[in-house]
């Protein structure tokens, strides 16, 4: 079992930064991790991953180069650094993992997620 819990989100003015944090524990040794997003309406969707490593990360079209995901397996816990954040960003971000060394862009390759931390952008 893998217990995940999320931290950081908030209100945010059009342009600016956030840092989301997500606090693993359980079984957590060799599992990728993964940040993903479900706005209003809209269906879940991926934003960024990791590997177990923290050696290859891989983003989503519209976050790249804006966002940056990282892990410091030594105290479990998974970040986001969000960046030039803008409207489309809003929405509840959620972090998973799965049992696996390497990441996956799919929802379904992730076999724990937590429960979410809102991020709302305004203008």
């Amino acid at each position: 079992q893998v217990q995940l819990v999320e931290s950081g989100g908030g209100l945010v003015q059009a342009g600016g930064s956030l840092r989301l944090s997500c606090r693993f524990s359980g079984d957590t040794f060799g599992t990728a991790m993964g940040w993903f997003r479900q706005a209003n309406g809209k269906e879940r969707e991926y934003v960024a991953t990791i590997n177990w490593f923290g050696s290859k990360c891989a983003y989503s079209e519209s976050v790249e180069g804006r966002f940056t995901i990282s892990r410091d397996n030594a105290v479990g816990t998974l970040y986001l650094q969000m960046d030039r954040l803008t409207l489309e960003d809003t929405a509840v971000h959620y972090c998973a993992s799965r049992n696996n060394y390497f990441g996956s862009t799919s929802l379904g390759a992730y076999d724990y997620w937590g429960q979410g931390t809102q991020v709302t952008v305004s203008s």
